[in-house]
């Protein structure tokens, strides 16, 4: 895999006037109660939401020190930690905040000290736990970490606190060591907690992927208008993880890309494959019937799907030059 695409790590800054700390509160209040814009955060007895390194575990005190140890150009740095869900759904759900907490205290710790900042820097952080907005795979499990950073750090050298930068220049990246480091410790932390073979599964997933959207090499299965024109589309399924996939249609897009649209979830592998099938043979090219025919699968009851799919997987799919017996009633 491109280890580039295993975890965002981006790093942004407030400037200590007025505006800007009112900002920062307003920051600090919706990183602690929220998990995502669309969704107020999940509290568990007895636990604290923030993980205190020395900034404070409330918005009073994180907001009180950001203000006491500022710089004259910064008055906090926000950094955010983001897996990507691919990988996170291979780890065990119930193991998935430590990984992501190890990862935030390990990579924050090697990087400081990889700048020779090795006892005077203090932080916080919160853990996150929103679904993912991806229009391909909406609704996944996307736990990720926002870590709050004062403007100044303590010097040993000098005695005193200086302030606190990162550099992005051909001499010194900082941003770039901040990447390398996070790729390095998501990897040993796939190795602990996933298994020596995690690489490759997610090379798999990838391929299969690939392998589903060469469906679009298909003439088109139909067309339906939007505001800017006609957009071809293709019926089929992809993989949403390792365990299920999806049905639903491939769409163009402007400079010849494709994305795909979920119209049924939570599908083993081979029903969405199947259901991709039966509903491009059932549909006529028409985009309103796909929709329509998708809705009512979603109604079913879980004995009715299930009833639904044993028929499906009695379907003869044959090759073009022989008629395919698709004898199935799916009029909802």
């Amino acid at each position: 895999m491109d280890r580039k695409q295993m975890c965002v790590a981006n790093v942004q800054y407030k400037k200590p006037t007025a505006n800007e700390a009112k900002r920062a509160k307003g920051l600090l209040r919706y990183l602690t109660y929220r998990e995502s814009r669309d969704e107020g955060a999940r509290y568990a007895a007895g636990r604290e939401r923030w993980e205190d390194h020395g900034m404070g575990g409330s918005v009073a005190e994180i907001a009180q020190h950001c203000e006491a140890l500022q710089s004259q150009h910064v008055l906090l740095f926000s950094l955010v930690y983001n897996v990507n869900p691919d990988l996170i759904a291979m780890v065990a759900p119930e193991r998935r905040e430590q990984f992501v907490r190890e990862l935030t205290v390990q990579t924050t710790e090697a990087f400081f000290e990889q700048r020779g900042i090795d006892g005077g820097l203090e932080y916080s952080f919160v853990t996150h736990h929103r679904q993912t907005d991806d229009p391909q795979s909406p609704g996944r499990h996307d736990p990720h970490t926002h870590v709050v950073l004062p403007g100044t750090y303590y010097d040993d050298g000098l005695g005193e606190r200086v302030p606190l930068y990162f550099n992005r220049n051909k001499s010194v990246d900082h941003i770039t060591m901040l990447h390398d480091l996070t790729e390095q410790q998501v990897a040993e932390q796939m190795d602990h907690y996933v298994g020596p073979d995690w690489e490759r599964r997610y090379d798999d997933l990838a391929a299969a992927r690939e392998a589903q959207l060469a469906i679009i090499e298909q003439p088109a299965h139909g067309t339906f208008e939007t505001d800017d024109g006609a957009i071809n589309f293709w019926v089929g399924s992809r993989r949403t993880d390792e365990q299920i996939s999806a049905t639903g249609y491939y769409r163009t897009l402007e400079a010849d890309e494709v994305e795909f649209r979920p119209l049924i979830v939570g599908l083993k592998h081979d029903e969405a494959e199947l259901l991709a099938r039966l509903l491009h043979s059932e549909i006529g090219g028409d985009f309103a019937v796909l929709r329509q025919l998708a809705d009512g699968i979603n109604e079913m009851s879980g004995v009715e799907r299930e009833a639904f799919f044993a028929d499906v997987r009695r379907l003869d799919f044959s090759p073009p030059d022989r008629e395919p017996d698709l004898d199935i009633d799916i009029d909802f």
